[in-house]
């Protein structure tokens, strides 16, 4: 196959490598093994943590903005910008990874600075913002951030209620008058890879609370609240889906910045260019670091395998860890997967050395599918 041409499309390995990292060390791998092929890498994401640096590859100019990060100190956070079009990662501002090791703030934790971030890529003249949301520390249904632009909520005694899902037991009364007049006149695309409702059993509270520390009370307050806090701005905005996204951001972006939500991988492959690279493509490696049921579900590597798969083009996978049968593979439209595990079974020396066993696994790939 002298004229194969391959895409590597792939997500991160979390923890790991970059999708930028994953997307080198795969294309050195095939050309130890096929240096002819034809290699177009185009690193991809799906909302979450490393939207930005995936529309940078793509050719988006990367932007920095000081904002409030999720505890309330100062952080810096990118966005990215090409045209009028933006891609803002709520993670950048308000994600887990601004909380010191072992520290979090389930119910303080605030998406003040993700407004701030919307805003720095308004004032750099965006009217399309894709906002991906994902990774976040916060479960405040997106009231800091809509604070951040220019509303207001207040308790019974008219004072701003406190910061984090928690403050919005307090809520009275929301004004959401004072939201930046720009905010009419721009496209607001909410990428996300889930769909959750804001509360109840799958809601964000539920769902995603643990994770950011709630103990079992606190999910109650904060389910609670956020019911709360929703009867005050629209409760039928709150049961749509990408309401629960982020700790309810989702809710915050549709009930009062008219929103509208898509898929985080099908946004972001419209954004990075894929159908034009797909087309030239004769095989596509897609990933990212543990293929599971999860993926299944609009994460990264399931969007391209469909999309892939709609072109009639075949789709390969590369992984740390497989936990898929080859039947839902195949389902998925995936050939076949290569995981990292199967070439190191120790988990810590698989991630360690995640970069070097990846480069075997495209020369295996080579050896299958380029010869």
């Amino acid at each position: 196959m002298k004229t194969a041409r391959v895409l590597v499309a792939a997500d991160k390995f979390k923890g790991s490598l970059t999708a930028v990292q994953v997307a080198e060390r795969v294309t050195a791998g095939l050309r130890r093994i096929a240096p002819e092929v034809r290699v177009e890498t185009l690193p991809v994401a799906d909302g979450g943590d490393g939207t930005v640096a995936a529309a940078v590859a793509a050719g988006f100019e990367r932007r920095e903005a000081r904002v409030t990060g999720p505890l309330g100190e100062p952080v810096t956070a990118a966005y990215a910008l090409r045209g009028t079009t933006a891609v803002v990662e709520m993670a950048e501002a308000s994600g887990l990874q601004h909380l010191p090791e072992g520290v979090f703030a389930p119910l303080t934790a605030t998406t003040y600075g993700s407004g701030e971030l919307l805003l720095a890529a308004l004032e750099a003249g965006a009217r399309t913002l894709v906002f991906g949301v994902g990774g976040s520390a916060t479960t405040d249904g997106g009231a800091g951030m809509l604070a951040a632009l220019g509303a207001r909520f207040l308790d019974a005694d008219g004072n701003p209620v406190g910061p984090g899902g928690g403050g919005l037991a307090a809520l009275a009364s929301a004004d959401l008058s004072g939201l930046d007049p720009r905010l009419a006149g721009i496209d607001l695309i909410l990428a996300s890879d889930v769909d959750n409702p804001l509360t109840g059993p799958k809601g964000a509270p539920e769902v995603y609370g643990r994770q950011k520390g709630a103990t079992e009370g606190d999910i109650a307050v904060l389910d609670a609240a956020l019911a709360h806090y929703a009867s005050v701005l629209g409760p039928d905005h709150a049961e749509l889906p990408g309401a629960g996204a982020a700790g309810g951001i989702g809710y915050g972006a549709l009930v009062a910045l008219g929103a509208r939500f898509r898929p985080g991988i099908d946004v972001m492959l419209d954004v990075l260019g894929f159908a034009p690279a797909l087309a030239r493509a004769t095989l596509v490696i897609t990933g990212e670091g543990s293929l599971d049921e999860q993926t299944l579900h609009g994460k990264a590597p399931a969007g391209v395998a469909a999309a892939a798969r709609a072109a009639g083009i075949e789709v390969v996978a590369v992984c740390g860890r497989l936990a898929l049968a080859p039947e839902a593979l195949g389902r998925a439209g995936i050939r076949r997967a290569y995981a990292l595990t199967e070439l190191e079974p120790d988990p810590a020396v698989c991630m360690a050395e995640a970069g070097p066993l990846l480069e075997r696994a495209a020369q295996s790939i080579a050896r299958d599918f380029l010869r």
